[in-house]
């Protein structure tokens, strides 16, 4: 490590022995601290995440950045924008990436064909289906013979849980009802808000800003799942890395995961932290930025263990039964691993 010195004007009279004394001892504690910085920024070790360019993901990093809390933890993160959920898992499979937030049906799907990669949860928060209040829409079966809007497509896990629901509930599969209208995520809630869709199945932070709007909660995933006998919260997004990686970096996999924790409890607990990071959620209004407040605090994880897991368990059965080879691929039940138990959610240290 070299140190570039510059000529250095003093406006004292360093002749007098004080003054040379002081301007001696202040100088050499200027180069320690120069030295200091420089040696504790090569202790930090990088982690390499992937996130989508204006995905909400971004938000909990900033908090991460903003407050240094990476740094504390020995990280040193270094965020890789990439533009598309496919980017993100092939740079997370040829190990350009490190860490990504992606979908733990995804991690099972790997496991099961033997490649290692492994969860930890990230959020609880799910999509739900919400309707226009002039839609004349009151109740699941009001939905018969109306196109409703779903995001992510066919085999998108709120659709096959509201599917199963309805079979629960109606005895009947919600495709054959409803004239189902698959796009992305802004256009369901730009043709919801236009009155072209008068119902429609979207990502939390869509629905929330939908339900900002005016926009009414029909179901939420959560209630769907009691519904079908699933007792515990379950993650629908968690961070994804390779086990491997964490096995030969464990110190940095804590590390991040641990700063990423502290964020959580920064927005759970500060209304300052939501107006600093209102320019990143694009909120229009107060209502919206309280609507996206509010559903992320509601699903930040408090706990995750063995009664989590098996609640995940049942959960990937049904999204099995219902989206079938074209979700879960050749996998039967949950792959062994899928969560990892390196880290725990609920303990003294998170």
């Amino acid at each position: 490590m070299s140190l570039a010195v510059a000529r250095i004007i003093v406006p004292i009279d360093v002749a007098r022995p004080f003054t040379r004394r002081l301007f001696e001892t202040v100088l050499v504690l200027l180069i320690l601290l120069i030295v200091c910085g420089a040696a504790r920024a090569e202790e930090l070790e990088p982690v390499r995440v992937g996130v989508l360019q204006f995905g909400t993901v971004s938000w909990e990093l900033d908090v991460v950045g903003h407050h240094g809390l990476a740094e504390r933890e020995g990280v040193d993160m270094e965020i890789v924008p990439l533009s598309s959920t496919s980017a993100l898992n092939v740079a997370l499979q040829s190990g350009d990436i490190d860490m990504v937030v992606g979908d733990w049906i995804w991690v099972s799907r790997q496991r099961a064909a033997n490649r290692n990669f492994t969860a930890v949860p990230y959020s609880l928060t799910e999509g739900s289906l919400l309707v226009r209040p002039d839609s004349g829409i009151n109740s699941l079966e009001d939905l018969a013979g109306k196109r409703l809007g779903v995001a992510g497509g066919p085999v998108d896990k709120s659709w096959l849980l509201l599917r199963a629901y309805a079979r629960q509930t109606l005895n009947e599969d919600l495709s054959d009802i409803v004239e189902p209208t698959y796009a992305a995520p802004p256009l369901l809630n730009v043709l919801a808000l236009r009155g072209i869709l008068p119902a429609v199945i979207n990502y939390w932070h869509y629905a929330a800003r939908l339900e900002a709007a005016g926009m009414k909660p029909l179901i939420g995933i959560d209630e769907a799942l009691a519904e079908l006998g699933v007792e515990e919260p379950v993650p629908l997004l968690v961070w994804v890395f390779s086990e491997h990686w964490a096995a030969d970096n464990p110190t940095l996999a804590h590390g991040f995961l641990r700063a990423t924790y502290a964020a959580k409890r920064i927005l759970a607990e500060s209304e300052q932290e939501w107006e600093r990071i209102a320019p990143l959620t694009q909120a229009q209004d107060e209502a919206t930025l309280q609507a996206l407040r509010k559903a992320y605090r509601q699903g930040i994880p408090r706990q995750f263990g063995e009664a989590q897991v098996e609640a995940a368990k049942q959960v990937f059965a049904i999204l099995a039964r219902e989206g079938g080879r074209q979700l879960v691929g050749s996998s039967t039940s949950l792959s062994p691993g899928t969560f990892w138990n390196g880290f725990k959610i609920g303990s003294p240290a998170q």
